[in-house]
């Protein structure tokens, strides 16, 4: 088996990885440490997040350092100030035993003039975000004349955040020389483009496939009506009593709004999105490492950068537009060869995005059903069992306490004592799950036969009538979007979520027609969704709702002015 010493690295830095518990290196290790110690070509390299990447440029960046002169010498960049403090912290514990080595994180948020201070005492590798970076250039503070290697980090990220003209300024201070090395998760045209125009002859290393989903990651689907996307993610925590997740979501509205009502159901979790301060967003992360908080509802941008290990789970609460964000998503869980959950919460309509990332991740996603109370009860209470099996106890001090607690409840047996001990911790399980339905999206199709008996049986008429009608305590609303327009109950239901003023409706029975919707909302509800959605436009469509009348012929009425609009 290949050691670190078979690669070329030197006594002080295996020394130092020695004692953070390195033993063998990991395939990308493997492939870019002799590439960058003895090659003579620039590199791009391929590789998931968690991989050990970090060491794989770290070691041989640290080796290529002059330490008796104390001017910058290599140089790495970083999307996020989170990022840029971790790779700046490993490059440290990499050199402990490397004497006169000095790294710098230079990043925004924190103050310049320290940076200043840091960067006249003399440093040979400097870790920065572009921005900040580019600031301390135009200062005249950074010289990067003697650069002899360039790493780009993330590059795909950096990309995605919009550092293109910003990684053009900071390589043009760079000598044409140097040495380049690119790292990124997937390999879209523009990372392409950036190792095309500023990398000599690169070398391709792809650790797995172009990508590819992270190995050690099993990716599951839970399907359900959209309305129930929230008691979905509520069962799949419940379902794992030690989670550590992150559950991405689309918009800041959608992740506070989630992060609120589970906080308010008593999840430990916290909100992750651009509207924080840096301040804010500090402490949310100390708290989320440290466990305090066991839930981050984060959006994509916000979680850039953030680097935790051991996640149980990264939550897709709404499936991103791009796979190589899922790509993303999906790599923050199974790192460094152990293993990890990714989930999709998704409705009907999104099963044709799954799909898409299934082709480009060359993974298929398992589809599970909602736990069900009864699995998530049982779960619970072995959990309950495990933990009163492994709690450690204070012989000494408990022992103060016992003869009087003994006394008191001597009366129970063994049995009626563990009872109560479970009640204690399950009655609001109990009381939350009694009677509580199955949420999964059932799509199978009917066969055409059985189609074509109900048509038999059910007479058009009674049919429709019966469709304009509201269940028992609710109000039935029309609206003049159908499946035609491209209007699912998807669409409805972020519709009401993103208008209407006030507290969340509560949607019940949604019909479709191809062109004109019925649904329930609760009767005090009603005027508040119709006044909500007028005036509103759906891809050019103007809105129009009213509370249905039983018996109108809605079906008549919306082919005469479908009929109307071809004709004009």
């Amino acid at each position: 088996m290949t050691s670190f010493e078979d690669l070329g690295v030197r006594e002080d830095l295996l020394r130092g990885i020695a004692e953070m518990g390195f033993e063998n290196p990991m395939p990308v290790q493997e492939k870019v440490i002799p590439a960058l110690l003895g090659g003579d070509h620039d590199l791009v390299a391929l590789a998931q997040t968690g991989t050990g990447k970090t060491a794989a440029f770290g070691l041989p960046v640290i080796q290529r350092v002059d330490t008796s002169r104390k001017i910058p010498q290599a140089l790495v960049l970083a999307p996020t100030r989170e990022l840029c403090l971790q790779i700046a912290g490993d490059l440290a514990d990499f050199s402990k035993y490397t004497e006169n080595l000095e790294v710098l994180p230079v990043y925004g948020g924190s103050s310049i003039e320290s940076q200043i201070r840091a960067l006249k005492r003399g440093v040979q590798i400097i870790v920065a975000t572009p921005g900040r970076l580019i600031d301390l250039i135009n200062r005249g503070v950074v010289k990067l004349e003697d650069v002899h290697t360039v790493v780009l980090d993330e590059a795909d990220e950096m990309l995605n955040m919009g550092f293109v003209d910003s990684i053009n300024e900071i390589l043009s201070h760079v000598p044409e020389d140097r040495k380049m090395l690119l790292f990124s998760a997937t390999m879209p045209a523009e990372v392409a483009k950036i190792s095309k125009r500023f990398m000599k002859n690169p070398e391709e290393i792809v650790i797995g496939t172009r990508n590819e989903g992270a190995k050690n990651v099993r990716h599951i689907y839970y399907m359900v009506n959209a309305r129930d996307k929230y008691l979905a993610l509520k069962r799949i925590a419940d379902d794992t009593p030690n989670i550590y997740a992150i559950i991405f979501c689309r918009t800041r509205r959608d992740t506070q709004e989630i992060a609120d009502q589970l906080i308010k159901d008593g999840y430990n979790a916290d909100a992750l999105h651009g509207d924080l301060s840096q301040q804010q967003r500090d402490l949310v992360m100390k708290k989320f490492r440290d466990r305090v908080t066991t839930m981050l509802v984060a959006t994509d941008v916000a979680a850039r950068g953030l680097d935790v290990d051991d996640l149980t789970h990264v939550i897709n609460f709404g499936l991103p537009d791009d796979t190589a964000v899922y790509t993303h998503r999906s790599g923050r869980t199974g790192r460094a060869g152990k293993t990890g959950v990714s989930v999709a919460i998704i409705h009907s309509r999104e099963k044709g995005k799954l799909r898409e990332i299934e082709r480009i991740i060359g993974k298929k996603f398992e589809r599970k059903e909602v736990p069900t109370p009864e699995h998530i009860i049982e779960k619970q209470l072995y959990n309950l069992a495990d933990r009163l099996e492994r709690v450690a106890v204070n012989e000494e001090e408990i022992m103060h306490y016992l003869p009087g607690v003994l006394r008191k409840l001597s009366w129970l047996s063994t049995e009626d004592l563990l009872k109560r001990v479970l009640s204690l911790e399950f009655n609001r399980l109990l009381d939350y799950y009694k009677d509580a339905p199955k949420i999964d999206f059932i799509d199978e199709k009917p066969a055409k036969k059985d189609k074509k008996d109900r048509k038999d049986r059910e007479p058009r008429s009674e049919k429709d009538k019966d469709r304009r009608t509201a269940e028992r305590g609710m109000a039935r609303l029309y609206v003049n979007l159908g499946k035609a327009d491209g209007f699912y109950a998807g669409n409805l239901i972020d519709m009401l979520n993103h208008n209407i003023e006030g507290q969340r409706v509560d949607v019940g029975r949604i019909d479709l027609m191809p062109n004109y919707s019925l649904f329930d909302v609760k009767k005090s509800d009603a005027k508040r969704v119709v006044a909500g959605l007028k005036g509103l436009e759906f891809y050019g469509k103007r809105v129009y709702s009213e509370i249905a009348d039983a018996d109108k012929d809605y079906a008549s009425s919306s082919d005469r002015k479908s009929k109307k609009k071809s004709k004009k």
